[in-house]
């Protein structure tokens, strides 16, 4: 199946089965804003008690914090989003649509590379086995011209994107004969700044009314607040602080369903470290982080670094984690060594002293930061993604079947056990029941009824409750029930009074945990 229909499936399966609504659907949506459903919503809450939990539990150093989104705007002066926070923007004269320059430049690489990734995949089924993939990259003739183009490509990007060059930006997408996607047409305007931040007024008359901004990322209400924290909670650098909330960007193109969105939330910690120590922290967290998604099990292939061919202004190091999604490898986490940067701006702006007094050194310094900033919706969407699975299935009598599955991390699933009484009747609905009184207090569980007990698997599996209790007959006589693994579909009998037992060991946060520690 192409990629492009699979990730169709996958927004279409989103909408039916609970995970994820267009905003404002009845009024015809509103663009690139989404709603998390029934299901949506508890596999984003799962995300994000496994991302602080893996934080603030495990590191005696790591504490949390919940700024408001409202802040005083010479803060986005400090930081540099008011002069400096904008994508280059560039429309299409005949489909009058605006498109980031950045991206159409980055599509156009992406392209040489699946040229790159077609003949390599041609050859391998070509040779099977003897198939020499590294020989192959350097000696075929269309790789080399291909990989030529790339590379060519990528430099001259490089040093506009580094020279803020937009002219240049222009040029290249002319050069390279981009077209713009829905008019197919090359009739490009030129590129200009398109600044993100939203903004709004406060005041109780228009008069008096102050101009603000929606907080284009979490950060800055840590560095804000990070001198409250260090002092009242007698943290002892190096320290972090982690924090999750909503930020808001009026994204040029939000596109590729909720990758890309204008409300969006992230997990962001700043970790608070002595000047000069900053590399070697920033070395440790790649690792950490890296670990934090591999942990979860869906192949370590499926995860990459990308370093960064333009550096923020405040980071003397970046990096991002990037993982295979349906239309490519695209960012889903960044971890940037910040520099001192954010809170010399805050010190300088607002005239108060953030330094830290170093009881070992005896001296007073501005920390320098590492950040680690992760997109909810992207984590959500990654996982979503890992997990769809369409399946045949062989029947004992030959016939075939398919099943859509979603393959979740079972400590992540939204439902952690559905219960079925086989019948309607003869008492089994209140033995269900009566089971499901007993587990909700530590799982999610569902009940249900209708229909099938095949078609109810299915609909469970759609959502990708790991596990079915199945209440018959057998289970009034003798307390037992059958329980059904969603991946394997294999089932097994075992005493009701043992089920909260084998749940806890299967469905544990803390085993998750404990590969992070190993």
């Amino acid at each position: 199946m192409a990629q492009e229909e699979l990730f169709k499936k996958l927004v279409a399966h989103c909408k039916e089965y609970g995970f994820v609504f267009p905003s404002s659907e009845i009024y015809d949506g509103l663009a690139a804003v989404y709603d998390y459903g029934q299901y949506g919503v508890e596999l984003k809450n799962n995300i994000k008690k496994y991302w602080w939990d893996s934080l603030v539990l495990l590191h005696e150093n790591i504490v949390g914090l919940d700024a408001a989104i409202f802040m005083h705007p010479t803060i986005w002066k400090a930081s540099g989003h008011v002069d400096a926070f904008s994508d280059p923007l560039v429309d299409n004269k005949d489909s009058k649509k605006r498109y980031r320059a950045d991206v159409l430049i980055e599509d156009q690489m992406a392209k040489y590379e699946g040229k790159i990734n077609k003949e390599v995949n041609k050859a391998r089924k070509r040779f099977g086995d003897a198939f020499d993939q590294a020989q192959f990259l350097k000696t075929n003739a269309r790789v080399l011209a291909n990989q030529e183009k790339h590379d060519a490509l990528h430099a001259r990007f490089v040093k506009a994107i580094n020279d803020s060059d937009l002219d240049e930006l222009r040029q290249i997408i002319v050069d390279e004969e981009i077209v713009c996607p829905i008019s197919g047409s090359r009739n490009w305007t030129d590129v200009r700044h398109f600044n993100l931040m939203f903004s709004t007024e406060m005041g109780s008359t228009s008069e008096s009314a102050n101009k603000i901004y929606l907080r284009p990322e979490t950060a800055q209400g840590i560095f804000v607040n990070y001198l409250n924290v260090q002092q009242s909670g007698r943290m002892k650098i190096p320290f972090g602080i982690a924090q999750i909330g909503k930020a808001f960007r009026n994204e040029i193109v939000a596109r590729q369903f909720i990758f890309r969105m204008r409300e969006f939330e992230q997990m962001e910690m700043q970790f608070f470290v002595p000047p000069g120590s900053e590399l070697e922290w920033f070395d440790y967290w790649k690792k950490n982080r890296m670990n934090w998604h591999r942990a979860l099990g869906f192949g370590e292939d499926k995860y990459r670094f990308h370093d960064h061919d333009k550096l923020a202004h405040y980071a003397n190091a970046a990096t991002d984690i990037e993982f295979e999604f349906p239309f490519g490898f695209k960012e889903v986490e960044g971890i940037h060594s910040r520099t001192d940067f954010d809170l010399d701006s805050h010190q300088e702006y607002s005239g108060k002293k953030l330094q830290y007094f170093d009881p070992e050194t005896n001296k007073n310094y501005v920390p320098f930061v590492v950040e680690t900033s992760i997109g909810v919706d992207r984590m959500f969407l990654q996982i979503i993604s890992a997990a769809y699975t369409e399946e045949t299935i062989t029947k004992e009598d030959g016939s075939t079947d398919s099943r859509v599955v979603l393959k979740l991390p079972p400590v992540l699933a939204p439902v952690k056990l559905a219960v079925f009484p086989l019948t309607k009747k003869d008492g089994l609905p209140k033995k269900a029941r009566t089971i499901i009184d007993q587990l909700k207090f530590d799982f999610n569980c569902q009940y249900e009824e209708k229909d099938s007990i095949g078609k109810r698997y299915r609909r469970q599996d759609a959502i990708g409750t790991p596990f079915c209790i199945t209440v018959d007959h057998q289970t009034l006589e003798d307390d037992t029930v059958t329980i059904r693994y969603r991946d394997s579909m294999e089932q097994e009998r075992i005493p009701v009074n043992q089920i909260n037992e084998i749940m806890k060991e299967k469905i544990s946060l803390r085993q998750l945990l404990e590969k992070l520690t190993d």
